[in-house]
């Protein structure tokens, strides 16, 4: 029989006669079975290529965990989330970890006997949780509002240097962003910027606790105060989200007494990401409400499920439970002390790799890792060469550090930004600060005018 032709893109085999001499297609099912160790190797191979993890330090999504926690990860991949009946253990512990998160950010009504008595939900990450806070602040709107909803425009105020989920839901839920510009050395919101956007159709305003931009936290308890007088004077009175993807598991570790969570009662959410420094795997996130006034009963759907009834609020139903289990063994395992002590540490690497660049003299640092552990810089004066130039050069010695451009009000300002997570060592921040300098020596050398200064797309 001659020889099967393989039409179209394939791979080829890189073993010879060792474990396949024929092409594998790669846009279209295979007609044959092969080896699980072929299969495996052919993808473990194509994986090379990504680069490693732990050196793309333009996410903030976590890439290491303990040993204990990959275990019950890989030990739970097959439990379905959504089976509540047939999986009750798993149930009980997302119900946990939302009381625990609730708890972290002093929500009202808690009991410890009752998770129940937490009104939020974990979510894939806070792309979903910032789509359901939305959500709950419109229907709340509208029932402010009333029968005269449909004429009317909801909108949204928020800053420029919102992730692109705020952009998404505004665009999928028919609300108009009403987007606060940035300055040329202002990367936050003001209280002045909102105050004077805020209408009686606005459903909520948006406050970040560590822009994916700089990792600076905006001045939530300001904003809330500027608010609160202009409810006083007969204003509108609009509540505020804080969006926590970033700081929310970080600010009450290494600042506890920064008053910005439900301590200000103009707070009625709060999203955060366990997948970045809640230091669970992606993904996992939360959002949680004050109190169940503020979550519409109208958006809670009772499902009869598996013979079971079952209150959800979701727009992902099936998902594996070994996020919420990985997130779960983080809280009992580090606890309050343990969640400080890595704060800490991440916190001091960070603050010590923003002092080496800070004295190197070629960078302006805009945030040292004080606030979060990121460290946000720019190149000082005009040295011939950009900040997209230097990204590009240290993806020679394997770091990955984003070089972008700074949203509406600030485009002509470019930054690297590097968040320090866990597994980024003392001695990787100083090797990355010696790398540094050394592309900056050749930069200096070359002068090449800038030969990667197109605008980058933004690593969040």
């Amino acid at each position: 029989m001659p020889a099967r032709h393989t039409p179209g893109p394939s791979i080829s085999p890189a073993y010879t006669g060792r474990l396949s001499t024929d092409p594998v297609p790669s846009l279209r099912l295979p007609d044959d079975s092969m080896e699980a160790e072929a299969a495996y190797r052919f993808i473990h191979d194509e994986l090379m290529l990504d680069g490693s993890s732990r050196l793309n330090l333009a996410t903030f999504v976590t890439t290491w965990m303990e040993p204990e926690a990959d275990k019950l990860m890989a030990e739970t991949f097959d439990k379905n989330m959504i089976d509540k009946d047939e999986y009750p253990a798993t149930a009980a512990i997302e119900s946990r970890c939302v009381a625990m998160v609730a708890d972290l950010f002093h929500a009202e009504d808690l009991r410890d006997d009752d998770p129940a008595t937490a009104v939020g939900v974990s979510t894939i990450g806070s792309s979903e949780a910032v789509m359901l806070a939305g959500l709950a602040l419109k229907w709340r709107w509208r029932d402010k509002v009333g029968k005269d909803w449909k004429t009317r425009t909801p909108n949204l105020v928020l800053g420029s240097n919102v992730q692109v989920v705020w952009e998404k839901f505004c665009r999928y839920f028919d609300v108009e962003p009403r987007y606060l510009p940035m300055a040329r050395d202002r990367y936050v919101i003001t209280p002045e910027q909102v105050v004077a956007a805020v209408d009686e159709d606005t459903i909520g305003v948006v406050g970040i606790l560590g822009t994916t931009f700089t990792g600076e936290l905006e001045p939530i308890a300001e904003i809330c105060a500027a608010l609160d007088t202009l409810a006083a004077a007969g204003g509108v009175d609009v509540p505020v989200h804080v969006d926590a993807a970033s700081g929310g598991f970080v600010v009450p570790f290494l600042h506890p007494d920064l008053q910005w969570d439900f301590r200000l009662p103009r707070v009625v959410s709060i999203n955060v990401s366990g997948h970045k420094y809640g230091l669970t795997y992606p993904g996992i996130g939360f959002v949680v409400w004050r109190n169940k006034d503020h979550l519409p009963e109208d958006l809670v759907f009772r499902v009869n499920y598996l013979g079971g009834d079952m209150p959800t609020f979701t727009l992902n139903f099936s998902r594996p439970g070994n996020q919420v289990v990985g997130q779960y063994y983080n809280f009992l395992r580090l606890g309050r002390a343990g969640y400080t002590q890595v704060m800490q540490c991440l916190s001091q690497t960070a603050r010590w790799l923003g002092d080496q660049l800070r004295a190197s003299e070629h960078f302006e640092v805009i945030t040292d890792g004080s606030a979060i552990p990121v460290i946000s810089f720019r190149l000082k004066g005009e040295p011939g060469y950009t900040e997209f130039d230097l990204s590009h050069a240290l993806r020679a010695y394997g770091w990955q550090v984003p070089a972008y451009t700074m949203p509406e009000g600030a485009e002509d300002v470019t930054v690297l930004r590097v968040v320090v997570r866990e597994g980024f060592s003392a001695d990787l921040a100083r090797a990355l600060k010696e790398d540094t300098i050394t592309a900056l020596r050749h930069l200096d050398e070359l002068k090449p005018n800038g030969h990667f200064d197109e605008v980058q797309p933004f690593a969040h």
